[in-house]
């Protein structure tokens, strides 16, 4: 398990132990964190899971996958160096701790 910490716009702070091998959107939704609607469940199909990942996690989350990049082409609030799709954060012990910031809208 590790601690998924996630950001709202507004400073509210989520801290919730999300089970290794799970997504850190499915973390935001089995524990009803706002701002992540996760439409497409999780396919990588539609982007409303969008994050902002703490710089100093860039390394650990893993690669961007060709789909996701082109998801982020297409989200509501401005794409970033560190957006990611949280659908495609897979967790893992080395992301105890992982800090992800929540956009103003999906």
């Amino acid at each position: 398990m590790a601690k998924i910490i996630y950001q709202t716009t507004a400073g509210e702070q989520y801290e919730i132990e999300v089970a290794n091998g799970k997504t850190v959107m499915e973390g935001a939704i089995y524990n009803g964190i706002p701002g992540i609607l996760a439409e497409c469940g999780g396919s990588c199909a539609c982007a409303t899971c969008h994050v902002y990942v703490e710089e100093r996690f860039m390394d650990k989350v893993g690669e961007l996958g060709e789909y996701e990049g082109e998801m982020l082409e297409e989200t509501a609030s401005p794409s970033k160096d560190n957006s990611r799709l949280s659908c495609q954060i897979r967790v893992t012990d080395e992301l105890d701790g992982l800090i992800v910031h929540l956009p103003e809208k999906q």
